[in-house]
């Protein structure tokens, strides 16, 4: 062997030890959120590049995510240092797991994430991350059909669904737009929003006289809702093709239409029914995993992403608010501030009846989705007795909680193991 040749291969080597370091030196940021790409991106180039030492996001759906850190949590050892993901994915590990993260003094401005934040121990098991929930939007164009004496900001269900009647009547379109495409988000209208305002509960209830009631209000909104929505996933879209004028949807996915024409549209509070005005706030929380290589850097980067500049950085890139009281800049983007303010108004309505996301299902999560999906279309679309479909499902429903034995949690009752379906 030359002596070019040893040089060119211990340079190589020197430099395959080098990348190596580097690569071991970002820490393992594992989420469950800010998946779409656009979105990544974001977290990366903008959020997480001013940390020192440099981060790998990583964003998965919420399957591999929780396969990947049980393996390295059996195993006893992992690469994962930061886990970002919803309550309820939390909810389903064991606090055992997640390091204390308590001697970091950091929290929320709401004493109720807080609370959650302990799964149920004396210990800050996750540090509330940011913040979002799904709300109403429209073309104004569609305010003039509004039924006489409504409030856009008080709406009920029995005048959303005469809005959209009257919209029907004046156009000749149907202009509701439903998430109801294969990637769209309907399941937690009807978890959140649906089934609180006309039952007080998602599992208990899912059956009962008052559920059937609720099929049935939502069987004439859909009357009046463009057939198209089995196609649509993100009402922005239909907002800016005028293909639906009245929409509901999670704040990220109406981002684009506001911000492209903020004049355009008007978000607002979802509505009320019977039981209060239901809606989802959508918690997500920072932790540590008990298995991570660098706790210290690990803790470095929890903090990072609780300062108030990076609240503010991650509000831009993904339209979750912060958790944190901070000063919003003047310059947010239009969707920002319209939905905020849509947000605000809902969760500080009197009527307001908030229901967390389900909690304690582990990797079931998508087949409790699964039963909301699946009454949806045997009732809305095939148009299958409500009072049967329900009864079916019920079985499953009620199968899924036996097995994972998953508590109730709000706006259910509280109960001791799994949450029966009565």
């Amino acid at each position: 062997m030359t002596l070019i040749s040893k040089l060119s291969g211990a340079v190589s080597g020197l430099a395959i030890l080098c990348a190596a370091t580097a690569a071991q030196a970002e820490v393992l940021f594992w989420s469950t959120q800010a998946r779409p790409v656009e979105e990544a991106q974001a977290m990366r180039d903008t959020v997480l590049s001013g940390f020192d030492g440099g981060v790998d996001y990583q964003p998965n759906e919420d399957g591999p995510w929780l396969t990947r850190i049980k393996a390295e949590l059996e195993a006893g050892q992992g690469s994962i240092e930061v886990m970002g993901a919803l309550h309820g994915n939390f909810s389903a590990m064991n606090p055992d797991d997640l390091q204390d993260l308590g001697d970091l003094g950091l929290s929320s401005v709401s004493d109720t994430f807080n609370s959650l934040a302990m799964l149920g121990t004396d210990q800050m098991q996750y540090i509330p991350w940011m913040q979002a929930s799904y709300i109403m939007a429209a073309n104004k164009e569609a305010l003039q059909y509004l039924p006489e004496g409504a409030d856009i900001n008080a709406l009920t269900y029995d005048q959303l669904i005469a809005w959209t009647a009257n919209v029907e009547e004046a156009t000749g379109e149907k202009k509701f737009g439903f998430p109801a495409g294969p990637k769209g988000l309907k399941h937690r209208f009807f978890q959140g929003y649906l089934y609180p305002s006309y039952t007080d509960g998602v599992v208990r209830t899912f059956a009962s006289p008052e559920a059937v009631t609720a099929w049935e209000k939502f069987s004439e909104l859909w009357s009046h809702t463009n057939p198209a929505s089995t196609n649509f996933s993100f009402m922005q879209e239909q907002l800016l093709s005028g293909d639906a004028w009245i929409v509901f949807d999670h704040t990220s996915r109406l981002a684009q239409a506001f911000n492209e024409r903020p004049d355009d549209f008007v978000a607002f509070p979802a509505p009320a029914g019977p039981t209060g005005r239901g809606f989802m706030p959508v918690l997500a929380g920072l932790a540590i995993p008990r298995t991570a290589p660098d706790m210290d850097a690990a803790k470095a980067l929890v903090g990072y992403m609780m300062q108030p500049e990076t609240q503010i950085a991650t509000l831009r890139a993904t339209n979750f608010f912060p958790v944190v009281d901070v000063e919003l800049p003047d310059d947010l983007p239009p969707s920002v501030r319209a939905a905020g303010d849509a947000v605000a108004k809902m969760s500080a309505a009197p009527d307001a009846n908030p229901g967390l996301l389900p909690a304690g299902l582990g990797d079931r999560g998508g087949d409790f989705d699964r039963v909301f999906v699946d009454t949806f279309e045997r009732i809305i679309l095939a148009g299958q007795p409500i009072d049967a479909v329900l009864e079916d499902q019920k079985k499953t429903l009620a199968r899924i909680m036996e097995e994972t034995g998953a508590p109730c949690w709000a706006p259910d009752a509280a109960s001791e193991g799994p949450c029966p379906v009565e």
